[in-house]
């Protein structure tokens, strides 16, 4: 029996634009992105050329407004672009997952004149943005962070350290939470920061054990001088900021696992039915079939469960439930569909000679990145059983 190549995945989509968008997004991917992914990761290569060549076709603003360098495109196309990215290479889709969260504060809570100013650059104009959040001490309790922004005239001096951040040392901006004023939830602001801003610098990428090609560094604020023009949002709304763009950043995450698990299941389905043991394809043995038949069945539950939300969020209802069940559900899928794919392939799995064990070094992350899934567990119970009594 031959090897089965992969199949796209037949997708349901709204409109023509849509069906459009995704095989450009998959030429894409297939010349551009996933014949390079393996030696680039394991160089710790990061693809500036190929988020240049997505913001200058159109694919680092897609859920935000024409108007300003956009693709008026809905949550569930903008996820399902993130799936395809993520499954040519992981760094990328996530990647794109990051600077659509780090544009959010600005796209959603700036005014028309920010808006105006500073969109067109992030969404179309060659741009690639952070966000800062996570703290060396706060990272699930983001609450008690410690960057502080001191107001001075008509200019915010911002002193502090950010941890944890995606794209640290090559973003061009940075989304800020900073405190200007009481401990907790009500003293944070939010502000858009050059990367070229003097004081602005970034520490050496973490040393990790995937995703080397996506650096993750501690950026540092050393009295950081920013106008008050680019104080996103009102004072002590910056919390309330962050956790609305957390609701929308998580389902990006969501979708990003669902790609990795797509393409570890497509690695385990061409191997197995083309590698022969006992005279026949080893995917014919009832063991293997079953397996590849639970990752299969998990990966159609994770992607039905994060456009359900992602349509929930279209229609402008609450979604941050789903939000949390999506990004726990899919992240998790692709930790046990990674973790199978390795064990189908066998001792080739655990190579570094097939993209296997890439995909399940690449899944873990997940699981932690953008409130682990422990937080989610307990997001999705305060809506069922209302907040933890103290």
């Amino acid at each position: 029996m031959p090897d089965r190549a992969p199949q796209p995945v037949d997708r349901q989509l709204p409109t023509d634009e849509a069906r459009d968008l995704i095989s450009l997004v998959r030429d894409i991917a297939q010349r551009e992105i996933a014949p390079k992914a393996a030696e680039e990761e394991d160089a710790g290569h990061f693809p500036r050329e190929v988020f240049t060549l997505l913001s200058r076709t159109g694919l680092l603003g897609l859920p935000y407004d024409s108007e300003y360098g956009g693709a008026d495109q809905p949550y569930e196309v903008y996820l399902q672009v993130l799936e395809e990215l993520a499954a040519a290479r992981l760094t990328v889709g996530l990647g794109v997952s990051v600077h659509t969260l780090a544009s959010y504060a600005l796209a959603t809570y700036g005014s028309k004149e920010q808006q105006v100013e500073h969109l067109p650059a992030m969404l179309g104009g060659g741009l690639l943005g952070a966000y800062c959040l996570s703290e060396p001490s706060s990272g699930s309790d983001a609450a008690s962070l410690r960057t502080r922004a001191v107001r001075e005239g008509d200019d915010w001096v911002i002193t502090g350290t950010k941890a944890w951040i995606t794209h640290g040392g090559v973003a061009d901006f940075y989304t800020v939470m900073a405190r200007t004023g009481e401990e907790g939830p009500r003293g944070i602001t939010a502000f858009l920061v050059p990367a070229d801003a003097e004081g602005v610098s970034a520490a050496a990428p973490e040393k990790k054990m995937g995703m080397k090609g996506s650096p993750t560094a501690q950026v540092h604020f050393d009295g950081v001088r920013v106008p008050d023009a680019r104080r996103i949002g009102d004072e002590g709304q910056g919390f309330a900021i962050a956790l609305s763009a957390l609701d929308s950043g998580r389902l990006g995450i969501a979708a990003c696992a669902i790609g990795v698990a797509q393409a570890a299941l497509d690695e385990a389905v061409g191997y197995a039915t083309g590698r022969l043991q006992f005279g026949r394809p080893i995917a014919d043995f009832q063991g293997l079939r079953f397996m590849l038949a639970d990752m299969a069945t998990q990966i159609e539950a994770g992607r039905a469960l994060y456009l359900a939300a992602a349509r929930l969020r279209d229609a402008g209802r609450p979604f941050a439930k789903q939000a949390a069940m999506a990004k726990l559900h899919c992240t998790d899928t692709a930790m046990k569909v990674t973790t199978d794919a390795v064990q189908v392939l066998g001792g080739y799995g655990y190579t570094a000679d097939f993209p296997a064990e890439r995909y399940m070094r690449e899944a873990k992350v997940l699981q932690i990145v953008e409130g682990t899934n422990q937080i989610q567990r307990m997001v999705i119970a305060r809506h069922l059983a209302g907040p933890e009594t103290r």
